[in-house]
């Protein structure tokens, strides 16, 4: 049987602070991408190569070795990206009763990702819409390399279930899909009973999301042969500065 998996509502790049503004978020084509960021593809595929070089993630509470990852942090000025001293991931147990309340240091980014030229015009597209959301700022933004690996069966991209991230905006970056159903993407009004879900399938494609107007998750994905996976790039931008643990935090 033929699963159907509903694709998403492409917008133009410049709808997009009007489609935060108004439904909390907004996803646009690997086209729509290239003319977002001013790059051909090409120079996004460039950073593809890195996710087959993912170190397992070591903080899974539920056992699992279904995902890889790297981190990184980065302040973004109106004009400038600036990667900061290597530095422990933490959320709230309010935004992930899974895995927050703890520090997580993962293995940083590898430096050639972000040599890249591509990689600080993403950012600042994305840092640019933000600011025409909230008023022009200083972002930190915290970059996750993700690959959902089903080597073992179900892999689980949001084990914590719907969530926030606690920040301000989320951008979620589809770098590739092979050998997997599910993963589909669903987005929740934080307030209300309204909800949307479409599957991300085109490498490139880009979900940009407002934290405070909505929830979301990704639903598990199965392998549909060998060598299944999903990977993605994901972008937290938050005004103020990171989100950081309160002093007594156990960092185990």
């Amino acid at each position: 049987m033929t699963v159907t998996m509903p694709a998403p509502a492409y917008i133009d790049p410049v709808c997009l602070d009007h489609a935060l503004k108004t439904r909390g978020y907004g996803v646009l084509s690997p086209a729509g991408v290239a003319a977002f960021v001013e790059c051909p593809l090409s120079e996004l595929e460039l950073l593809k190569a890195d996710w087959s070089d993912l170190p397992l993630d070591g903080f899974l509470k539920d056992g699992g070795s279904y995902r890889r990852r790297r981190h990184s942090s980065f302040i973004v000025a109106p004009q400038e990206v600036r990667q900061v001293a290597h530095r422990a991931h933490y959320q709230p147990l309010e935004y992930n009763a899974l895995h927050g309340g703890m520090l997580r240091l993962f293995e940083p980014m590898a430096a050639r990702t972000i040599a890249q030229p591509v990689w600080p015009k993403l950012l600042l597209a994305i840092a640019r819409v933000c600011s025409a959301i909230k008023g022009e700022r200083t972002w930190y933004v915290e970059a996750h390399q993700f690959r959902i690996d089903t080597g073992n069966g179900i892999g689980r991209p949001t084990p914590e279930g719907a969530h926030r991230d606690g920040v301000d905006f989320v951008a979620i970056l589809l770098v590739a899909r092979e050998n997997v159903k599910g993963g589909e993407s669903r987005i929740f009004e934080s307030d209300g009973p309204h909800g949307q879900r479409f599957t991300l399938i085109e490498p490139w494609t880009l979900l940009l999301l407002d934290d405070q107007k909505v929830i979301h998750e990704s639903t598990p994905i199965q392998p549909t042969a060998t060598g299944g996976h999903r990977d993605t790039l994901v972008l937290t931008f938050r005004s103020g500065g990171f989100i950081e643990p309160p002093r007594d935090c156990d960092a185990a």
